[in-house]
């Protein structure tokens, strides 16, 4: 992963970390983008595009959290892809992706900066 440089003005506060449940989905509105937001069971915290480019629909963070091969997951709701919630990249079909997301936790609170760019 190639990150883009960040200030703090790019970070957004979403909710608290314990408002969100472990291994679930909640949908986000940050920086005008749907987002789905996810915690995993070491109180790690992902953020997805929420768009299932499969269903073509908002809808990936209904899916099922889990981990495959050591790599943490999400489920498509529609179709049951994965995704790697690390990178937004398809474990079924190497060619497609969603958006992922900066996240970080501050003092409780979970913040979700820019987008993470793939090296090539």
């Amino acid at each position: 992963m190639v990150r883009r440089p960040s200030s703090p003005d790019e970070w957004q506060a979403v909710c608290k970390m314990a408002e969100l449940e472990v291994e679930r989905g909640v949908t986000a509105l940050v920086h005008g983008q749907a987002l789905a937001i996810f915690r995993g069971q070491a109180d790690a915290v992902y953020a997805l595009g929420n768009h299932d480019p499969f269903a073509k629909a908002s809808r990936i963070a209904r899916g099922i959290v889990g981990v495959r091969a050591g790599v943490p997951f999400v489920a498509s709701p529609a179709h049951k892809h994965a995704f790697d919630l690390r990178t937004g990249r398809c474990l079924d079909d190497p060619h497609v992706s969603i958006p992922a997301y900066d996240v970080k936790v501050v003092e409780g609170v979970v913040y979700v900066g820019q987008r993470k760019v793939v090296a090539a």
